[in-house]
């Protein structure tokens, strides 16, 4: 198992990551023990935090940058892609 992963995504929801989709990205990033982080728009946010993952102002098109370390990185960057990647409403 590796204990960094890091991969990029582009948002596709038409929200971007806000409000619902927001909401979901963080609550699968906390399934996780290891440390992820999103990097969009040259900030980078703790990925466990609303607030933080909010504040980067993800809109749909934009690329972000998922990383993560510890024992399962791989698996939640894994996961994290997938909702990020899915055209939510």
């Amino acid at each position: 198992m590796a204990d960094k992963a890091e991969r990029v995504v582009t948002v596709r929801s038409r929200h971007g990551l806000h409000a619902r989709p927001g909401a979901l990205f963080v609550h699968t990033a906390n399934g996780f023990r290891c440390k992820v982080e999103v990097e969009a728009k040259g900030k980078t946010a703790n990925a466990k935090s609303i607030i933080s993952v909010l504040s980067l102002g993800i809109n749909c098109g934009d690329t972000i940058v998922i990383r993560a370390r510890g024992e399962d990185a791989a698996q939640a960057v894994a996961a994290l892609a997938e909702v990020a990647e899915k055209e939510l409403e």
